[in-house]
């Protein structure tokens, strides 16, 4: 069986300005690459996360920085699996933190029904929170390489959110004529 292919990424930054320790540890966060010991993060091989990598070696190393970028396999496939079992649970909280927050844009919903808001204002409010929920899926799903569990159920309430906005939608349109 052919092993699959991990960038492995070190840095080190001065404390002072903590900034460029913010800026680099965000830019890794979006990434969706993993902390596997102190200071070593680790991702699937793709040409998109090389590059992005080289970018955030390039930013530490205008900051007075050190970044060591290396191409590597795991020996042993049982540090492996636990990695990428350490992706999956990131990717699941991020998916558990996404369904809360449509489980509340739901009960908005259901709010602006019952007090029979239907202005058009209120639709561009809803619609704009929609789509931010929208595009919140997409980058948590972008990161999520290895399918972890909470997914499903996130595809699920993405789909809710889209059939609650279209029914408020429909009726902001009949009250409107």
């Amino acid at each position: 069986m052919e092993k699959k292919r991990w960038i492995a990424f070190c840095y080190n930054l001065p404390a002072e300005p903590s900034r460029y320790r913010v800026s680099a540890w965000r830019a890794l966060k979006k990434m969706g690459v993993v902390n596997i010991q102190q200071s070593i993060w680790a991702i699937p091989y793709s040409e998109e996360n090389y590059q992005a990598f080289v970018r955030i070696s390039d930013e530490i190393e205008r900051n007075n920085g050190e970044a060591l970028l290396m191409d590597c396999i795991f020996f042993d496939a049982k540090k492996e699996k636990r990695i990428m079992e350490l992706m999956n649970g990131l990717r699941n909280e991020e998916y558990r933190e996404f369904i809360g927050e449509c489980e509340k844009y739901l009960k908005e919903l259901e709010k602006e029904i019952r007090i029979e808001k239907f202005t058009f204002a209120e639709l561009e409010e809803e619609e704009e929170e929609r789509d931010k929920l929208v595009n919140w899926l997409g980058k948590i799903r972008e990161r999520d390489v290895f399918h972890a569990a909470e997914g499903e159920r996130a595809d699920t309430l993405k789909l809710q959110i889209d059939q609650a906005f279209n029914q408020f939608s429909e009726m902001v349109y009949q009250r409107s004529n």
